[in-house]
Protein backbone atom coordinates (compact mmCIF):
# COMPACT_ATOMS: atom_id res chain seq x y z
CA UNK A 1 0.00 0.00 0.00
CA UNK A 2 1.29 3.46 -0.92
CA UNK A 3 3.06 2.20 -4.05
CA UNK A 4 3.51 4.94 -6.64
CA UNK A 5 2.19 7.70 -4.39
CA UNK A 6 5.54 9.45 -4.01
CA UNK A 7 6.08 9.52 -7.78
CA UNK A 8 2.58 10.86 -8.44
CA UNK A 9 2.99 13.62 -5.86
CA UNK A 10 6.35 14.81 -7.15
CA UNK A 11 6.02 14.40 -10.92
CA UNK A 12 3.06 15.66 -12.99
CA UNK A 13 3.79 13.12 -15.73
CA UNK A 14 3.49 10.30 -13.24
CA UNK A 15 0.20 11.67 -11.94
CA UNK A 16 -1.13 11.84 -15.50
CA UNK A 17 -0.47 8.12 -16.01
CA UNK A 18 -2.43 7.27 -12.87
CA UNK A 19 -5.30 9.48 -14.06
CA UNK A 20 -5.23 7.82 -17.46
CA UNK A 21 -5.38 4.37 -15.84
CA UNK A 22 -8.40 5.43 -13.80
CA UNK A 23 -10.17 6.48 -16.98
CA UNK A 24 -9.34 3.22 -18.76
CA UNK A 25 -10.53 1.03 -15.89
CA UNK A 26 -13.50 3.14 -14.81
CA UNK A 27 -12.55 3.21 -11.13
CA UNK A 28 -9.95 4.88 -8.91
CA UNK A 29 -7.06 2.42 -9.01
CA UNK A 30 -4.68 5.23 -8.01
CA UNK A 31 -6.52 5.74 -4.72
CA UNK A 32 -6.30 2.01 -3.98
CA UNK A 33 -2.55 2.03 -4.69
CA UNK A 34 -1.94 5.13 -2.59
CA UNK A 35 -4.36 4.72 0.32
CA UNK A 36 -5.83 1.21 0.22
CA UNK A 37 -7.64 -0.26 2.07
CA UNK A 38 -5.12 -3.07 2.02
CA UNK A 39 -7.72 -5.85 1.83
CA UNK A 40 -9.05 -4.28 -1.40
CA UNK A 41 -5.65 -3.58 -2.94
CA UNK A 42 -4.40 -7.12 -2.31
CA UNK A 43 -7.29 -8.68 -4.20
CA UNK A 44 -5.76 -10.13 -7.33
CA UNK A 45 -8.06 -8.14 -9.64
CA UNK A 46 -6.70 -4.87 -8.18
CA UNK A 47 -3.15 -5.91 -7.26
CA UNK A 48 -2.28 -7.01 -10.79
CA UNK A 49 -3.23 -3.78 -12.61
CA UNK A 50 -1.78 -1.78 -9.71
CA UNK A 51 1.64 -3.43 -9.93
CA UNK A 52 1.58 -3.20 -13.73
CA UNK A 53 0.75 0.50 -13.53
CA UNK A 54 3.42 1.41 -10.97
CA UNK A 55 6.06 -0.48 -12.95
CA UNK A 56 5.00 1.35 -16.11
CA UNK A 57 5.08 4.74 -14.37
CA UNK A 58 8.56 4.02 -12.99
CA UNK A 59 9.72 3.18 -16.52
CA UNK A 60 8.20 6.32 -18.02
CA UNK A 61 9.77 8.54 -15.37
CA UNK A 62 13.18 6.97 -15.94
CA UNK A 63 12.88 7.49 -19.70
CA UNK A 64 11.85 11.10 -19.12
CA UNK A 65 14.87 11.77 -16.92
CA UNK A 66 17.36 9.80 -19.04
CA UNK A 67 16.19 10.12 -22.68
CA UNK A 68 19.41 8.58 -23.98
CA UNK A 69 18.87 5.33 -22.08
CA UNK A 70 19.16 2.32 -24.39
CA UNK A 71 17.59 -1.02 -23.52
CA UNK A 72 19.02 -4.27 -24.84
CA UNK A 73 16.43 -6.65 -23.37
CA UNK A 74 13.52 -6.88 -20.94
CA UNK A 75 12.09 -9.43 -18.53
CA UNK A 76 9.39 -9.56 -15.90
CA UNK A 77 8.46 -12.14 -13.28
CA UNK A 78 4.91 -13.48 -13.70
CA UNK A 79 2.67 -10.40 -13.97
CA UNK A 80 5.81 -8.37 -14.71
CA UNK A 81 6.10 -10.12 -18.07
CA UNK A 82 3.13 -8.02 -19.25
CA UNK A 83 4.82 -4.81 -18.09
CA UNK A 84 8.02 -5.84 -19.85
CA UNK A 85 6.13 -6.46 -23.10
CA UNK A 86 4.39 -3.09 -22.81
CA UNK A 87 7.65 -1.30 -22.04
CA UNK A 88 9.17 -2.39 -25.35
CA UNK A 89 6.09 -1.77 -27.47
CA UNK A 90 4.77 -5.32 -27.93
CA UNK A 91 1.46 -4.37 -26.33
CA UNK A 92 -0.06 -0.94 -25.80
CA UNK A 93 -0.21 0.50 -22.30
CA UNK A 94 -4.01 0.64 -22.19
CA UNK A 95 -4.48 -2.82 -23.70
CA UNK A 96 -1.96 -4.22 -21.23
CA UNK A 97 -3.77 -2.58 -18.33
CA UNK A 98 -7.12 -4.02 -19.41
CA UNK A 99 -5.64 -7.47 -19.96
CA UNK A 100 -3.97 -7.66 -16.54
CA UNK A 101 -7.19 -6.46 -14.87
CA UNK A 102 -9.05 -9.31 -16.57
CA UNK A 103 -6.22 -11.73 -15.82
CA UNK A 104 -6.52 -10.76 -12.17
CA UNK A 105 -10.28 -11.37 -12.22
CA UNK A 106 -9.89 -14.75 -13.89
CA UNK A 107 -7.21 -15.82 -11.44
CA UNK A 108 -9.27 -14.57 -8.49
CA UNK A 109 -12.16 -16.70 -9.73
CA UNK A 110 -9.82 -19.70 -9.92
CA UNK A 111 -8.62 -18.99 -6.37
CA UNK A 112 -12.21 -18.78 -5.12
CA UNK A 113 -13.17 -22.13 -6.64
CA UNK A 114 -10.09 -24.03 -5.44
CA UNK A 115 -8.40 -24.34 -2.09
CA UNK A 116 -4.72 -23.80 -2.66
CA UNK A 117 -1.68 -21.84 -1.66
CA UNK A 118 2.07 -21.40 -2.10
CA UNK A 119 5.19 -21.86 0.01
CA UNK A 120 8.82 -20.81 -0.29
CA UNK A 121 11.39 -23.58 0.06
CA UNK A 122 14.72 -22.17 1.23
CA UNK A 123 18.02 -24.02 0.99
CA UNK A 124 16.94 -27.06 -1.01
CA UNK A 125 18.07 -27.65 -4.60
CA UNK A 126 15.80 -28.00 -7.62
CA UNK A 127 16.17 -31.78 -7.96
CA UNK A 128 15.37 -32.38 -4.29
CA UNK A 129 12.46 -29.93 -4.43
CA UNK A 130 11.01 -31.71 -7.46
CA UNK A 131 11.15 -34.97 -5.49
CA UNK A 132 9.31 -33.28 -2.62
CA UNK A 133 6.65 -32.03 -5.04
CA UNK A 134 6.20 -35.50 -6.53
CA UNK A 135 5.75 -37.05 -3.10
CA UNK A 136 3.31 -34.41 -1.86
CA UNK A 137 1.31 -33.78 -5.04
CA UNK A 138 2.25 -30.13 -5.54
CA UNK A 139 4.15 -28.24 -8.26
CA UNK A 140 7.10 -25.88 -8.63
CA UNK A 141 5.72 -22.39 -9.24
CA UNK A 142 8.84 -20.20 -9.25
CA UNK A 143 12.51 -21.00 -9.74
CA UNK A 144 13.64 -17.62 -8.43
CA UNK A 145 17.32 -17.96 -7.59
CA UNK A 146 19.78 -20.41 -6.03
CA UNK A 147 18.36 -21.61 -2.75
CA UNK A 148 14.85 -20.18 -3.22
CA UNK A 149 12.08 -22.10 -4.96
CA UNK A 150 8.36 -21.49 -4.58
CA UNK A 151 5.93 -24.41 -4.67
CA UNK A 152 2.20 -24.30 -5.30
CA UNK A 153 -0.80 -26.61 -4.92
CA UNK A 154 -3.73 -27.76 -2.75
CA UNK A 155 -3.51 -26.45 0.80
CA UNK A 156 -3.41 -29.84 2.55
CA UNK A 157 -0.80 -31.16 0.11
CA UNK A 158 1.22 -27.98 0.58
CA UNK A 159 1.37 -28.50 4.34
CA UNK A 160 2.66 -32.02 3.75
CA UNK A 161 5.20 -30.74 1.20
CA UNK A 162 6.60 -28.28 3.75
CA UNK A 163 7.06 -31.08 6.28
CA UNK A 164 8.77 -33.32 3.72
CA UNK A 165 11.03 -30.46 2.57
CA UNK A 166 12.22 -29.84 6.12
CA UNK A 167 12.86 -33.56 6.57
CA UNK A 168 14.90 -33.50 3.36
CA UNK A 169 17.12 -30.72 4.67
CA UNK A 170 15.43 -27.46 3.67
CA UNK A 171 16.50 -24.59 5.91
CA UNK A 172 12.97 -23.22 5.86
CA UNK A 173 9.62 -24.03 4.28
CA UNK A 174 7.41 -20.99 4.62
CA UNK A 175 3.72 -20.76 3.59
CA UNK A 176 3.12 -17.51 1.69
CA UNK A 177 0.26 -15.09 2.27
CA UNK A 178 -1.37 -15.36 -1.16
CA UNK A 179 -4.92 -15.88 -2.41
CA UNK A 180 -4.30 -19.19 -4.15
CA UNK A 181 -2.04 -21.66 -5.91
CA UNK A 182 -0.59 -19.47 -8.66
CA UNK A 183 1.43 -21.10 -11.45
CA UNK A 184 -0.13 -24.51 -10.83
CA UNK A 185 -2.84 -26.65 -12.37
CA UNK A 186 -5.34 -25.09 -9.94
CA UNK A 187 -5.21 -21.93 -12.10
CA UNK A 188 -6.31 -23.79 -15.25
CA UNK A 189 -9.76 -22.18 -15.13
CA UNK A 190 -8.18 -18.79 -15.90
CA UNK A 191 -6.53 -19.89 -19.13
CA UNK A 192 -9.46 -20.06 -21.58
CA UNK A 193 -10.89 -16.63 -20.73
CA UNK A 194 -7.40 -15.09 -20.76
CA UNK A 195 -6.78 -16.59 -24.20
CA UNK A 196 -9.99 -14.96 -25.45
CA UNK A 197 -9.02 -11.54 -24.06
CA UNK A 198 -5.50 -11.74 -25.49
CA UNK A 199 -6.98 -12.60 -28.87
CA UNK A 200 -8.88 -9.30 -28.86
CA UNK A 201 -5.87 -6.98 -28.42
CA UNK A 202 -3.13 -6.02 -30.84
CA UNK A 203 0.26 -7.54 -30.08
CA UNK A 204 3.41 -6.72 -32.02
CA UNK A 205 6.87 -8.25 -32.16
CA UNK A 206 8.98 -6.72 -29.34
CA UNK A 207 11.53 -4.06 -30.27
CA UNK A 208 14.14 -5.89 -28.15
CA UNK A 209 14.21 -9.45 -26.78
CA UNK A 210 11.73 -10.08 -23.95
CA UNK A 211 12.33 -13.21 -21.91
CA UNK A 212 9.38 -15.58 -21.57
CA UNK A 213 8.77 -16.99 -18.08
CA UNK A 214 7.72 -20.36 -19.46
CA UNK A 215 10.73 -21.05 -21.69
CA UNK A 216 13.46 -18.73 -20.36
CA UNK A 217 13.98 -17.79 -24.01
CA UNK A 218 13.08 -14.61 -25.94
CA UNK A 219 9.49 -14.25 -27.12
CA UNK A 220 8.82 -14.64 -30.84
CA UNK A 221 5.95 -13.17 -32.82
CA UNK A 222 2.46 -12.13 -31.64
CA UNK A 223 0.90 -15.61 -31.76
CA UNK A 224 3.70 -17.10 -29.68
CA UNK A 225 3.47 -14.24 -27.17
CA UNK A 226 -0.24 -14.92 -26.69
CA UNK A 227 0.34 -18.65 -26.32
CA UNK A 228 3.15 -18.27 -23.78
CA UNK A 229 1.18 -15.76 -21.69
CA UNK A 230 -1.67 -18.26 -21.47
CA UNK A 231 0.70 -21.10 -20.60
CA UNK A 232 2.33 -18.93 -17.94
CA UNK A 233 -0.79 -19.04 -15.75
CA UNK A 234 -0.20 -22.69 -14.85
CA UNK A 235 3.50 -23.12 -15.73
CA UNK A 236 6.61 -22.62 -13.62
CA UNK A 237 8.30 -19.20 -13.75
CA UNK A 238 11.89 -19.89 -14.79
CA UNK A 239 13.31 -16.64 -13.45
CA UNK A 240 16.84 -17.77 -12.62
CA UNK A 241 17.23 -19.34 -16.07
CA UNK A 242 15.89 -16.16 -17.69
CA UNK A 243 18.43 -13.98 -15.91
CA UNK A 244 21.29 -16.33 -16.72
CA UNK A 245 20.24 -16.35 -20.37
CA UNK A 246 20.36 -12.54 -20.43
CA UNK A 247 23.81 -12.64 -18.89
CA UNK A 248 24.98 -15.08 -21.55
CA UNK A 249 23.80 -12.54 -24.11
CA UNK A 250 26.02 -9.91 -22.50
CA UNK A 251 23.64 -8.08 -20.17
CA UNK A 252 25.53 -6.78 -17.13
CA UNK A 253 23.28 -4.01 -15.76
CA UNK A 254 19.71 -4.54 -14.61
CA UNK A 255 17.12 -1.94 -13.56
CA UNK A 256 14.19 -3.16 -11.48
CA UNK A 257 11.03 -1.10 -12.03
CA UNK A 258 8.04 -0.97 -9.69
CA UNK A 259 7.26 -1.65 -6.04
CA UNK A 260 9.85 -3.48 -3.97
CA UNK A 261 13.31 -4.86 -4.68
CA UNK A 262 12.67 -8.61 -4.65
CA UNK A 263 14.15 -9.07 -8.13
CA UNK A 264 17.30 -7.21 -7.12
CA UNK A 265 17.68 -9.65 -4.25
CA UNK A 266 17.25 -12.61 -6.60
CA UNK A 267 19.80 -11.11 -9.01
CA UNK A 268 22.46 -10.82 -6.33
CA UNK A 269 22.00 -14.47 -5.41
CA UNK A 270 22.21 -15.49 -9.07
CA UNK A 271 25.38 -13.48 -9.75
CA UNK A 272 27.04 -11.28 -7.15
CA UNK A 273 28.87 -9.40 -9.89
CA UNK A 274 25.74 -8.19 -11.68
CA UNK A 275 24.97 -4.48 -11.33
CA UNK A 276 21.47 -3.62 -10.14
CA UNK A 277 19.53 -0.36 -9.92
CA UNK A 278 15.87 0.18 -9.16
CA UNK A 279 13.06 2.73 -9.47
CA UNK A 280 10.07 2.53 -7.13
CA UNK A 281 9.83 6.07 -5.71
CA UNK A 282 11.37 9.53 -6.13
CA UNK A 283 14.48 8.73 -4.08
CA UNK A 284 15.33 5.56 -5.98
CA UNK A 285 14.58 7.35 -9.27
CA UNK A 286 17.10 10.08 -8.44
CA UNK A 287 19.71 7.53 -7.32
CA UNK A 288 19.30 5.55 -10.55
CA UNK A 289 19.45 8.69 -12.70
CA UNK A 290 22.70 9.70 -10.99
CA UNK A 291 24.19 6.25 -11.49
CA UNK A 292 23.26 6.17 -15.19
CA UNK A 293 24.56 9.66 -15.86
CA UNK A 294 27.72 8.99 -13.92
Amino acid sequence: MGMGKDLAEQFPTARSWFDRANEVLGYDLAALCFEGPEEALTKTEHAQPGIYLVGWVAWQMLRERVPSLETQAAAGLSLGEFTALAAVGAIGFEDGLRVVRERGRFMQDACDTTRGGMAAIIGLGEVATREVCAQAGVEIANLNCPGQIVISGPSDALDNACKIAKDQGAKRALPLSVAGAYHSALMKGAQAPLKKVLGEVEIKAPSVPVMANVSAQPHGGPDQIRDLLVQQVTASVRWEDSVRQLMRKGVTRFIELGPGTALTGFLRRIDKGARALNVEDAASLEATVRALRG
